[in-house]
């Protein structure tokens, strides 16, 4: 079936249009070659990565980079790059399931992997000329070289833009020196290329560079000692200082004053990935943490057996299912949309770029989701094993700390948060995403009488979808009425904007986890979907509490006297089911599931 420009739905737009559980991709719509691709990284990630686990946390920097010349030997640095440059040029899916699958083993492993893929190699496939293109991406597909990416800086963290980095130009007008000190960049200690973001003059705008590193003709480049941190401990993160750096005028990447651009187009992609990266890690930790309540006796019982523990396996097991069903959805949107773009005569390059920038909500919405619920996640699987998960001899304090990070790189989930609200609103400006008249429709129906009428909800989700428009109706009279009220001044009120984003963020990933098993549940039959059908509602039923604290916290902050009184009406309206489901009987099938099965077996 191809897809057509009218059948997909346009990044944001999930928040206003409805999606038919047919239109979503899930996990159990892998191709074969996918699942293929699946199997080798899982192969690689047990072999060259789980089994050297305590050299990784030893803060074996030479391991690392051995590895990873391995995965290139193996095509996996180039699952994302066109065939024209030695890559496997798969599509944006199965660079994501490659992110996936091999990013579980180690914090430090995934780290160096996605720096290296990501923005060590994507901004000159993006934004290189066909000259840069053909120099350097080879190399680095192939793992003959590895990239890093140098952006922050001592005084330049969130707001990337600030850099005091200088590029001046050569009186013969055929080079740039750079000067100036980066922090926190990763894999810096074995790199070969640094992609470089310094500002021209008094540029209002940074510029990017393609700037080679040889150890044995430095060039001005010099390395600090590498970081002692508290997780991802093998992965090298140095600071890098440049001293009169001479880098040929033909190594700019795309214009002067286009690295700013470059920076937050490379973090798109990077956020979506750093989203996948997390989720065989829940994956894992789960499966971990049920072997051990299944083995573990106190009170001559299995503590699996315990209501306490079912808790916090079901709930592990709830975020990376409905995870994972959001990070696919959004993976194969991204991958249709360049499809589409291709097909309509841009070229690869335009056609990608197009395609991650349109999906730029979901993919803040995806690295803060999934990044808060994998902390939470290794946080829970520490607990099950009690004394023994704060000891080095056990996975879980490891799993834990290298979570950490997650939180922070590609842009913290803090700035996420207002990112995604603040391009929602632009988008909606600039009528890409028509939220006006939506949001008027909710005024309209807070102002008219509620129907009292039953519904049939005998179908299955018929109350869940249901659930779903009221929460999104529960954003659009937030965010319609804080937009009305503080108008372009809305991104000042940096506290509303993130109760906001805890709304969108939990409609999305609800919505994900609930078409996925709809769908699931159409092709394989209710009965075999059962624990899947329990995870879906009990994500949703919390996200519904989530919704209900986040609204009543904006509306409480904003709006006063009838508006107000009419608008906590309405929140209580849209929060409330007809038929509460059973939270302790949800849970307990979804444990009773993975106690059986003694893993992730979703």
């Amino acid at each position: 079936m191809e897809t057509t420009e009218k059948d997909i739905l346009r990044g944001g737009q999930f928040l206003v249009k409805e999606t038919k559980c047919e239109d979503v991709f899930t996990p159990e719509d892998f191709s074969e070659e996918q699942k293929m691709m699946k199997d080798a990284v899982m192969e690689f990630n047990e072999r060259e990565i789980i089994a050297h686990k305590p050299r990784f946390e030893a803060k074996d920097y030479a391991l690392t980079e051995e590895v990873m010349r391995k995965a290139g030997e193996l095509g996996f640095l180039g699952v994302a790059v066109p065939e024209a440059y030695s890559g496997l040029g798969m599509g944006f899916v199965s660079t994501c399931l490659t992110c996936d699958y091999i990013s579980s083993g180690t914090g430090s492993f995934s780290t160096a992997f996605g720096a290296h893929t990501g923005i060590g190699t994507m901004p000159i496939t993006l934004y290189g000329t066909e000259e840069q293109k053909q120099k350097y991406v080879p190399k680095l597909a192939t793992g003959e070289w590895f990239g890093a990416y140098c952006l922050t800086e001592p005084g330049a963290g969130s707001d990337a833009n600030s850099g005091k980095t200088t590029a001046e130009l050569s009186a013969d007008g055929k080079s740039y020196k750079i000067n100036g000190q980066k922090m926190w960049i990763s894999n810096a200690g074995f790199c070969s290329l640094m992609i470089v973001f310094a500002r021209i003059e008094d540029d209002k705008n940074i510029t990017g560079f393609i700037v080679e590193y040889d150890k044995d003709n430095p060039n001005g480049i010099t390395l600090g000692e590498e970081e002692h941190k508290l997780g991802i401990r093998a992965s090298s993160t140095r600071q890098v200082f440049f001293n009169d750096t001479v880098v040929p005028v033909e190594n700019m990447l795309a214009g002067r004053g286009e690295g700013f651009k470059i920076a937050m187009n490379a973090l798109n992609v990077g956020r979506i990935k750093l989203a996948a990266a997390c989720l065989d890690s829940q994956r894992r930790i789960l499966t971990t943490a049920v072997q051990y309540a299944n083995e573990r006796k106190q009170f001559k019982t299995p503590i699996s057996e315990f209501g306490a523990i079912k808790v916090k396996l079901a709930e592990m097991a709830a975020s990376a299912y409905a995870g994972e069903s959001a990070t696919y959805r959004a993976a194969k949107n991204i991958e249709d949309r360049i499809a589409i773009r291709e097909a309509s005569g841009n070229t690869h390059q335009e056609a990608e770029l197009k395609g991650v920038e349109e999906y730029a909500i979901e993919c803040s919405i995806l690295k803060v989701a999934v990044s808060e619920d994998v902390q939470n996640c290794a946080d829970e699987g520490i607990q099950i094993f009690g004394g023994m998960g704060f000891s080095e001899e056990t996975p879980m304090e490891a799993a834990w700390r290298d979570a950490r990070i997650a939180r922070i790189y590609e842009g913290t989930n803090e700035i996420n948060r207002m990112l995604s609200v603040g391009m929602l609103v632009k988008k909606a400006m600039k009528g890409h995403v028509d939220l006006l008249g939506p949001a008027q429709a909710v005024q309209e129906e807070l102002m008219g009488i509620p129907s009292f009428d039953t519904p049939d909800y005998s179908e299955l989700f018929s109350e869940e979808k249901e659930m779903i428009k009221k929460l999104k109706k529960t954003f659009l009279m937030v965010a319609g009425g804080a937009v009305q009220k503080y108008g372009p001044q809305l991104e000042d009120h940096q506290q509303l904007l993130i109760a906001a984003a805890d709304i969108l963020i939990e409609i999305y990933m609800a919505e994900s986890a609930i078409l996925r098993t709809e769908k699931n549940a159409k092709r394989f039959g209710e009965e075999a979907q059962s624990a899947q059908i329990a995870m879906a509602k009990l994500y949703l039923y919390h996200a519904v509490d989530i919704v209900e604290e986040k609204g009543k916290e904006s509306i409480i902050s904003f709006a006063e006297g009838d508006e107000q009184r009419m608008m906590l009406m309405g929140l209580k309206r849209f929060t409330k089911y007809a038929n509460y489901p059973d939270i302790v009987d949800l849970r307990k099938e979804v444990a009773e599931k993975v106690k059986a099965e003694n893993k992730y077996c979703f």
